[in-house]
């Protein structure tokens, strides 16, 4: 009963609570303090893991000087010096075939030779009917000497002998006519004809060209009639052989503008001594004129245009701070000149040996670092040729 009036004092229980309190925020300060150096951890670790961009890969190419000659470009097609398709004159059966096909022959040979066994005959009965008339001529003249003929006659036997060797001469011709030769000198193409074939008159027989000397047949705007002069160079290049410039000159300005174009047509000789070329052959023709002038180019690919004009990106050898040699991309503004091909001439913007990045120019930005790598790089050829796959 004695323990019925005590009564448990709040006082003693506040350092117990305060302990527990005490303690669960050291636990939940420690518990944050984990989780945040756990992080740290983490981001230390990302970020010593963490490597820059590799900076853009283009290709680049040094800008250098060339001497360039103005010229028209067109295009023209090629004609033999002297070309011509053989054909009979009369109709006859082939004897013989006195060339091979592609041979070269001289002015005058025989190519092809007709049956004119009939024809020959009578020239030797028209021969010796001559004969006989100079014989009366002869004659008649010992006998007016004599006078036992009149001038009548003579004159009546020189008229019969001047008819009968015409009709010799108009025989032998028909017989000549059986041989068909060469006009000049010249190679000849692929004939078809064999002995023993009947050909009518005017058959198309064999192709004779004189390819020494070929002729260029090409067409000018008439804006350019006033650069163009008899004797001015011409370059030419055909398929066959797309890496070489054959040369020449202009020989012939047409003497009208055809109204149709407007263009005017000129024609120039190529010598082909080792006969190459061939009539008939495409060619691209470069006109020059002016004299030659030297300018600074760099490949097409190179330009890049917007509103402001055209640029290019140059690439500047620097250190950075730790001394290490950088490659930087500097956007130029260029103004260009002519172009040739693959190239283009810089008039104002670079100096010769600048550094110009020729691919890639989308990936860099001015001041941006590159990486070069030019294992393969834009064409910069002043004659490109297209390429066949």
């Amino acid at each position: 009963m004695a323990n019925l009036g005590k009564i448990d004092d709040p006082a003693s229980s506040r350092p117990s609570l305060w302990r527990r309190m005490v303690l669960a925020i050291i636990g939940v300060l420690v518990l944050v303090g984990a989780i945040v150096y756990g992080k740290y951890l983490l981001i230390m670790k990302q970020v010593a893991s963490f490597k820059p961009p590799t900076p853009p890969i283009v290709t680049t190419m040094a800008a250098h000087a060339q001497e360039w000659r103005n010229q028209i470009e067109t295009v023209g097609s090629l004609r033999a010096w002297r070309g011509t398709d053989l054909s009979t004159e009369v109709a006859g059966l082939v004897r013989t075939v006195k060339f091979r096909s592609g041979q070269t022959v001289g002015a005058g040979d025989v190519l092809f030779e007709l049956n004119a066994d009939a024809e020959r005959a009578q020239l030797e009965t028209m021969q010796a009917a001559a004969d006989l008339a100079r014989t009366t001529l002869a004659r008649d003249r010992d006998q007016l000497a004599a006078h036992a003929v009149s001038q009548a006659t003579i004159d009546s036997d020189e008229a019969d002998l001047k008819g009968k060797l015409a009709q010799v001469e108009q025989q032998r011709a028909v017989v000549e006519k059986k041989l068909i030769r060469a006009p000049f000198a010249g190679r000849t193409g692929i004939t078809t004809v064999n002995p023993g074939q009947y050909l009518n008159a005017g058959d198309k027989v064999v192709t004779l060209q004189s390819i020494d000397t070929l002729y260029v047949d090409f067409n000018v705007p008439q804006r350019e009639l006033g650069r163009v002069a008899l004797g001015a160079d011409i370059t030419i290049r055909v398929d066959a052989w797309p890496q070489r410039d054959f040369e020449g000159k202009v020989t012939a300005i047409n003497s009208a503008v055809d109204t149709g174009t407007r263009n005017v047509q000129v024609e120039a000789t190529v010598k082909n001594p080792k006969h190459e070329l061939l009539p008939g052959m495409f060619a691209r023709v470069g006109l020059l004129v002016g004299s030659r002038e030297r300018f600074l180019t760099v490949p097409q690919a190179a330009l890049a245009f917007n509103p402001y004009g055209a640029t290019v990106f140059v690439a500047e050898t620097g250190k950075n701070d730790k001394g290490v040699s950088t490659l930087t991309a500097k956007q130029v503004f260029v103004t260009t000149g002519a172009t040739r091909g693959d190239q283009v001439a810089i008039l104002k913007g670079l100096q010769e040996g600048d550094v110009v990045v020729t691919s890639g120019q989308l990936k860099l930005k001015n001041g941006g670092p590159l990486s070069v790598d030019n294992k393969v790089v834009p064409l910069d050829d002043a004659n490109p040729t297209p390429q066949e796959h």
